[in-house]
């Protein structure tokens, strides 16, 4: 019957072309055979309605062909679904710092208003959302086909589990009850935990914060380079003249500058933390890793102390002027200039100190092995 060929041809065109043939010969004579006791009960030939109705029980021909094809018949299958989620949830939840912070810096320079700014920030977040569950989508889907699974997901241990436990206290369910009953405190039905009680919590082996590290670093490489439109910062807009200096042209020349490095540094730390998670959190391995990007975060932070746009604004030769900028910055009147600089000035510092010790620790692991 032509319906019959019509059929097989379109469930041939979503065959493999190696064994199309035989998959197409054996289905034909299952429907022949069908259409044959069709035939025998009605007493006569069916028509091409009666015939149609058949082909609908056999299935749809792009159902029929995904029987006979190998592999995985979902983008994302029951055992990856839930890390995927859990990606989401995470990736959302950076995007969503970005933007608010991002916004609030503009807020507060006057280069949007609170209205604009709201708007702005659902649009972004609309946008931003899209490409992360595309990314998302789009990493799961190769892992599914891979016939080993990473070893975060087939050798996890129950020290891995303090992240997932932490993110369960974020029951979305349960604040859209308290919501609706009108209680805003936020607070649960239980004891609040204490802080050391929440840091426990959160305590993540190795392997789980490579995870969670190489989602964060990925969604702030895309908002860097562009490609996650999540409230896009014009460095020239930012900021005007204050206290005589102008940040909007500072910063200008600063993101100019450091554009490329900060895009590679940051996918250099999304490609080492992926190496964290595969090889199972190798302490040196770690370590090694936590000692080279403490030294390129410190010797960046010593480019915009020295050498950056923003190095004449900020540098002092000497503690003892470090500590007079201070006691002017805490003493100023309303009169007074420079405070902007100077706690810019203590940020730099602060973060070069912290760089510095991460560093000898990280050399202390790679040393002692632990």
């Amino acid at each position: 019957m032509d319906l019959v060929e019509r059929y097989l041809k379109a469930v041939a065109a979503q065959l493999p072309k190696e064994s199309r043939d035989d998959i197409v010969a054996e289905l034909r004579d299952e429907i022949m055979g069908r259409l044959e006791a069709l035939e025998a009960r009605l007493g006569r030939a069916p028509t091409d309605d009666e015939a149609e109705t058949l082909l609908r029980e056999v299935g749809h021909p792009l159902s029929v062909a995904a029987r006979y094809r190998a592999g995985p018949q979902a983008l994302i299958g029951p055992e990856l679904y839930p890390w995927w989620m859990f990606g989401l949830k995470v990736g959302l939840t950076v995007m969503a710092a970005v933007t608010l912070i991002g916004l609030a810096v503009r807020v507060l320079v006057g280069d949007v208003y609170v209205g604009q700014a709201i708007g702005q920030g659902i649009s972004s977040l609309i946008s931003g959302a899209i490409t992360v569950v595309g990314l998302l989508t789009a990493v799961g889907f190769v892992l599914e086909r891979q016939s080993k699974k990473p070893d975060f997901i087939a050798k996890w241990r129950v020290k891995d589990l303090g992240m997932f436990e932490l993110g369960g206290d974020f029951d979305a369910e349960q604040w859209g009850q308290k919501l609706a009953n009108g209680d805003w405190s936020g607070g649960s039905a239980g004891q609040a935990k204490s802080g050391r009680a929440v840091r426990k919590s959160a305590e993540m082996s190795p392997v789980a914060r490579a995870v969670a590290s190489t989602i964060g670093w990925t969604v702030v490489l895309l908002w860097w380079t562009g490609l996650l439109q999540v409230a896009p910062i014009r460095p020239e807009e930012l900021a005007g003249v204050v206290d005589g200096v102008d940040y909007g042209r500072i910063l200008a020349d600063m993101v100019r500058v450091a554009y490329w490095p900060v895009a590679l540094f940051a996918a250099c730390r999304i490609g080492f933390d992926l190496m964290r998670a595969a090889s199972g959190g190798n302490v040196r391995l770690t370590a090694l890793g936590d000692l080279a990007f403490g030294i390129a975060a410190a010797w960046g932070l010593l480019w915009v102390w020295f050498w950056s746009a923003l190095s004449p604004v900020i540098w002092v030769g000497s503690v003892t002027d470090f500590v007079d900028r201070i006691r002017v910055l805490i003493g100023r009147s309303g009169e007074d200039v420079g405070g902007v600089a100077t706690i810019l000035m203590v940020v730099v510092v602060w973060a070069f100190a912290a760089e510095v010790v991460r560093v000898i620790r990280a050399a202390a692991r790679l040393v002692v092995g632990r």
